[in-house]
C-alpha cells in the first residue's frame, strides 16, 4: 500500500476566523489511511492551536507570538523544505503570495492556491502569482469567474463550497420568534465586515423597536471605533461585545436575527452557521453571500455600505416574526441539502489524489 499522501497546509495563523475553522476541519476530516495534514503558521501559537492538535494535525510555527513572525519570508523556505509535502495548500493573503514562491524554488509536487476573500482579485495574488499554482479552489462562484477574467484556465479553477456541520449547528429548542429581539453578529472586527454599517443600522432600529438588543461575537482591530460610534449613538447598554471563542453555538441559540453587513465576502461561514441552526439572515448582496442567502426565501439582502436598507430588513422581520421562522426552516433545508462537510472533504480529497497520482506518475515516466 503506497504511503499517504502529504498535504501542507500552510497558514498566516490559527486566530479565530472562518478561513482558520475551515480548514482545521477540512484537515481533521482528510481520510488518514491516504492523507497526513499539517499546517505550518507564520506567527506562534494563537487561538485554535489546541482544537487543531487535538484533531492530530502537526503544527509547526515561524514565531512566537500573535505577530506574523519578522523575516518570515526568509524563514520559511527552510521550513517547508523540513516538512517536504506532497501538496502544498497556501491560505490567505500572505500564505498565497510566499508560498508558491518558495514552492516552485524547492520543486513541490502540487500546489493548490486557495482564493477565498470578496476583496478585489486584482489587489491580491493570483493576476500575478497564478502561474505558480498547479490548481486553484474557490469557495464562490463569483469568485471562480474573477479567476477566469484574469487569466486563470476553467480546467484549473475547483469550486468548493464551505462546509457546516450540521449536528453540530442545529436549531435551539424554540423557534426563533419565541425568542428575545437579539440580533447577532458573528465575525472579526475589521473593516470588510461592515460593522460600522450594521451599528448605524441599528440605531435606526433602536429607535423603533425598544427592547431591541445587539450582540457583536469577535475581536479585531476595529474594536475600539465601533465601541466609540456605539456610545456616540448612545447605546453602550444594548450593544453587546463579546470576544471570539472556538464554539460560539450558544449566540445563535440566543438570537433572534443574523446579521452580517460585510463589504467584501467569499463564501462566509457564519452564514453557513446560522442558517444551519435555523436563524433567519439578514446581509448585504457582495460576494458569495447571494449564493447562500436567497432574498426572501431564506433571509434579506440589502446594498453594501447602506445602513438604511439593512434596518429596513431588521425591522421587517423583528416586525414578522413568523417570516423568520420560515426564512430559518428554508436555510436549515439548503445547509442539509448543499453545505455538507462531508461533500466539502470529499470534493478537496478528490482533487488531492487526482493532483497526487499525476505528480506521481511524472517522476516515475522520468525515473524510467
Amino acid at each position: 500500500m503506497p504511503e499517504p499522501c502529504s498535504v501542507l497546509f500552510l497558514m498566516e495563523d490559527l486566530c479565530f476566523g472562518g478561513t482558520q475553522r475551515q480548514t482545521i476541519e477540512l484537515a481533521r476530516r482528510l481520510d488518514r489511511e491516504r492523507f497526513t495534514p499539517s499546517m505550518l503558521m507564520l506567527t506562534g501559537p494563537t487561538d485554535l492551536d489546541a482544537v487543531a492538535a487535538g484533531a492530530g494535525i502537526g503544527l509547526e510555527y515561524l514565531g512566537t507570538g500573535r505577530a506574523v513572525a519578522r523575516l518570515f519570508f526568509l524563514r520559511l523556505g527552510s521550513a517547508m523544505k523540513r516538512e517536504a509535502p506532497d501538496i502544498l495548500v497556501p491560505c490567505t493573503a500572505l500564505p498565497n503570495i510566499w508560498g508558491p514562491i518558495w514552492g516552485r524554488v524547492l520543486g513541490i509536487p502540487a500546489i493548490v492556491g486557495t482564493c477565498r476573500g470578496g476583496g478585489s482579485l486584482s489587489r491580491q495574488h493570483e493576476w500575478l502569482l497564478w502561474r505558480l499554482c498547479d490548481h486553484h479552489i474557490c469557495n464562490s462562484p463569483a469568485l471562480v469567474e474573477g479567476l477566469r477574467k484574469l487569466g486563470e484556465p476553467a480546467g484549473r479553477i475547483s469550486y468548493i463550497p464551505n462546509g457546516v456541520d450540521t449536528e453540530r449547528f442545529r436549531p435551539g429548542p424554540e423557534p426563533p420568534s419565541e425568542r428575545p429581539p437579539l440580533i447577532l453578529c458573528v465575525g472579526r472586527l475589521a473593516q470588510d465586515k461592515g460593522h460600522l454599517t450594521l451599528l448605524r443600522a441599528f440605531a435606526i432600529v433602536a429607535r423603533q423597536v425598544p427592547e431591541a438588543r445587539l450582540r457583536l461575537v469577535g475581536d479585531g482591530p476595529q474594536e475600539a471605533q465601533i465601541r466609540m460610534l456605539a456610545g456616540t449613538f448612545g447605546l453602550e447598554d444594548r450593544v453587546e461585545f463579546v470576544p471570539g471563542s472556538p464554539d460560539v453555538r450558544e449566540h445563535y441559540a440566543s438570537a433572534r436575527i443574523f446579521a452580517l453587513a460585510s463589504v467584501r465576502e467569499g463564501q462566509p461561514n457564519v452564514i453557513l452557521e446560522a442558517m444551519s441552526c435555523g436563524l433567519p439572515v439578514c446581509a448585504t448582496a457582495v460576494g458569495g453571500i447571494p449564493g447562500l442567502v436567497e432574498n426572501g426565501v431564506t433571509g434579506l439582502l440589502s446594498p453594501a455600505g447602506y445602513a438604511e436598507a439593512l434596518a429596513a430588513s431588521l425591522l421587517r422581520l423583528l416586525g414578522d416574526p413568523p417570516l423568520g421562522d420560515a426564512l430559518g426552516r428554508a436555510g436549515r433545508a439548503r445547509v442539509e441539502r448543499d453545505f455538507s462537510f462531508a461533500a466539502m472533504v470529499a470534493a478537496h480529497e478528490e482533487l488531492f489524489d487526482r493532483l497526487h497520482r499525476s505528480r506521481r506518475g511524472e517522476r516515475e515516466d522520468m525515473d524510467a
